[in-house]
């Protein structure tokens, strides 16, 4: 059983950056594909970006591509999310996602029943 533990949430202004960070442990899932995602009030959760685990190959949202970059770091086991130039519409409680299939990745979808991490909390204000 794969375990997500995100940290990096905050509150910054419009035209601001954070960085998001996803602690991954438990099973194996080198060959998984991870994600993020995020629930602003509501609405309901939507796909951000991911990246598959083995080969870095990343997936952006439209809202997503040019200001936020997912990446993976293979010593630490981390997954994060670069996010510049932040607009009051991101706001959202972010949440990472392991999965052992990759199809969801290629559609922008959510998988199916998927590892989840608690979400945190990013406000932006403008």
């Amino acid at each position: 059983q794969v375990q997500l533990v995100e940290s990096g949430g905050g509150t910054v202004q419009a035209g601001d950056s954070l960085r998001l960070s996803c602690a991954v442990s438990g099973g194996t899932f080198t060959t998984w594909t991870m994600g993020w995602f995020r629930q602003a009030p509501g609405k309901e959760r939507a796909f951000v970006a991911a990246i598959r685990w083995r080969n870095g190959l990343t997936y952006y949202a439209d809202s997503a591509k040019g200001r936020f970059t997912i990446s993976r770091d293979g010593v630490k086991n981390t997954v994060d999310l670069q996010m510049n130039d932040l607009k009051p519409e991101d706001t959202a409680v972010y949440f990472c996602a392991a999965s052992s299939t990759s199809s969801w990745a290629t559609t922008r979808t959510t998988p199916y029943r998927p590892s989840w991490g608690q979400g945190t909390q990013v406000t932006v204000s403008s």
